[in-house]
């Protein structure tokens, strides 16, 4: 299986529709609240290269923002 972080805030609409995306499908993720936790927003920045949330780490694969046709594709959803 697919190790999956979601890098979140809350107040952030697409990324509860990213975590409802998530359980819909019965996957397991990791969520990372970059507005309390500092050493996950500076993975984010730094590491990920973003600055924007939704941000998904999938194994090695980063995708920002809240892309369907993207997230189905990585995670083999048709």
């Amino acid at each position: 299986m697919k190790q999956i972080t979601l890098y979140s805030q809350p107040d952030c609409p697409p990324c509860e529709i990213s975590k409802r995306f998530l359980q819909e499908y019965g996957f397991s993720y990791e969520v990372k609240d970059i507005s309390t936790d500092k050493k996950a927003r500076e993975e984010l920045t730094k590491r990920y290269n973003s600055y924007s949330t939704p941000t998904f780490v999938i194994d090695q694969t980063v995708i920002t923002g809240f892309d369907l046709e993207k997230l189905k594709a990585e995670l083999n959803i048709e």
